[in-house]
């Protein structure tokens, strides 16, 4: 999980304009500045690109922290691996 860290940074930095932005697994995505819905989901496509992954909306919904997204990157990772 935390090895997915500096990706979803990197995307967050991207989304945000920001490139000072700073994230931890227990960031809430409501608490960055500027933050809006729309920023989830181009946070939510460029990870489904890079990790190869694809998240169904109710999951999305779920989605309030870093950590949210880190363990369900790794949850359906570890699920096409098996």
């Amino acid at each position: 999980m935390a090895a997915a860290l500096p990706e979803i940074t990197a995307i967050l930095r991207e989304v945000l304009r920001d490139n000072s932005c700073e994230v931890a697994a227990t960031t809430c995505f409501e608490d960055l500045p500027g933050w809006d819905s729309m920023d989830l989901v181009a946070v939510v496509v460029e990870a489904e690109c890079r990790f190869n992954v694809q998240f169904e909306l109710v999951e999305i919904d779920r989605l309030t922290t870093v950590g949210d997204l880190l363990r369900m990157i790794a949850a359906k990772q570890a699920h096409f691996a098996a």
